[in-house]
């Protein structure tokens, strides 16, 4: 049978775009610019080369979805369901995926320039290669994530789960502490992970 949500947007509009796309036969990505997308189950779903930019998918679920090389900047994904879904390639520059589920994201060579993803958990997520420049990962779980030569310029703090995360980034990162925060880089950042139960190497330019 073919794909078909779960459940539509409650926006009107962005439900009507989708049931046109899918009644097309799907010829070429859906075109969910600017649209709000909150509430649907899009799971599954194959969205590969989409345009989700300034998208709005608040609670979305997106579980397995793949979103194959599809633009998502300045997409809200707070909240989402994103367990299990396909990033590789993807452009989510400026997204804010606050509070999102990205448990086992495939993240590869993926692009996230200032991202918000305080408190996002990316258990068992692969990131290699992904850029992650300017993100926000206080609060965030990557437990057991998986990192290969990742730009990790990004701003963590002591609630950030790095426990099993393995692989290798270039950094610094800027470590929060309360009200302050310092530059942590080269060995100090390797001991920083190592210490959390992390095995990163710190690759040196």
């Amino acid at each position: 049978m073919p794909w078909a949500p779960n459940a539509y947007p409650v926006d009107a509009t962005a439900a009507d775009r989708l049931r046109e796309w899918l009644g097309s036969g799907r010829r070429g990505g859906l075109d969910a610019i600017g649209l709000d997308l909150s509430g649907a189950d899009l799971s599954g779903g194959d969205f590969s080369e989409s345009w989700f930019s300034n998208a709005t998918l608040h609670g979305a679920r997106c579980a397995g979805a793949d979103f194959y090389r599809t633009d998502a900047e300045g997409a809200d994904f707070s909240g989402a369901d994103l367990a299990g879904a396909t990033f590789v390639r993807a452009n989510l520059d400026e997204a804010v995926l606050h509070c999102a589920k990205l448990d086992g994201t495939d993240l590869v060579k993926a692009s996230l320039y200032g991202v918000d993803a305080s408190r996002a958990s990316f258990r068992g997520a692969t990131m290699g290669g992904a850029s992650l420049i300017d993100v926000d990962l206080r609060g965030a779980d990557l437990t057991d994530a998986t990192v290969e030569e990742n730009s990790f310029k990004a701003r963590l703090d002591q609630n950030t789960v790095v426990r099993g995360m393995r692989g290798s980034v270039f950094g610094p990162v800027e470590l929060v502490e309360g009200t302050r925060s310092r530059t942590l880089g080269g060995v100090e950042l390797e001991e920083w992970f190592r210490e959390r139960g992390g095995d990163v190497r710190v690759i040196r330019r």
